[in-house]
C-alpha cells in the first residue's frame, strides 16, 4: 500500500477506517445480541468454544488468554461457566500438576457445531450486500495492510 500526500486520498482512507470501525461494531453487536437471544451465550464464550474446536488436544488457560488477549482471570470465569454448562472440561496436563487443559466435551462439540453453522448464516446475512468476489478482494487488501506491518 502506498502513502500519499494527496489530502483527498488521505481523507478518504480516514473515512474508510472510521467506516470499518462502525461496521465492525455494528456486526459484533448484532452477533452478540443474536447469540444471547438464541443460545443465552456471550461472544467471548463462543470464541473460546471456537478456539477449542480447532484444537485436537485442548488448550491451556494461558493459551486461551493470550489468543483472546484477555487476562487469565477473565478466561477462568468464562471457562468455569462453560464447565458448569457441560460444554468444556478441564483435564490434567501430564507432568505438570498445576496446569490443566481445557477441551470440548461431546456435548460441547455438538452444541458448538450447531452454533457455528447458525453463526455463519448470521454473518452471511449481515454481509449480504458484499458479493463473494468483493469479499475476497477486501480480505486480500486488509490482509496486505496487516502483512505490511508484520514486515516492518
Amino acid at each position: 500500500m502506498q502513502q500519499t500526500d494527496d489530502p483527498v486520498t488521505r481523507k478518504t482512507r480516514l473515512r474508510l477506517w472510521l467506516n470499518l470501525l462502525r461496521t465492525t461494531r455494528f456486526v459484533e453487536n448484532r452477533l452478540r445480541e443474536d447469540m444471547r437471544l438464541s443460545y443465552d451465550l456471550t461472544l467471548p464464550r463462543f470464541e473460546i468454544l471456537a478456539m477449542l474446536q480447532r484444537s485436537e488436544t485442548g488448550l491451556r488457560m494461558t493459551d486461551l488468554s493470550s489468543q483472546l488477549m484477555v487476562s487469565n482471570g477473565n478466561v477462568t470465569g468464562i471457562v468455569d461457566r462453560l464447565v458448569e454448562d457441560g460444554l468444556v472440561e478441564r483435564v490434567p496436563v501430564p507432568g505438570d500438576k498445576r496446569a490443566s487443559l481445557v477441551r470440548l466435551t461431546y456435548k460441547g462439540e455438538a452444541v458448538f457445531a450447531e452454533m457455528a453453522d447458525v453463526h455463519e448464516r448470521w454473518v452471511d446475512q449481515l454481509l449480504s450486500e458484499i458479493s463473494g468476489a468483493d469479499a475476497k478482494a477486501m480480505i486480500e487488501r486488509l490482509t496486505a495492510v496487516r502483512k505490511k506491518d508484520d514486515a516492518s
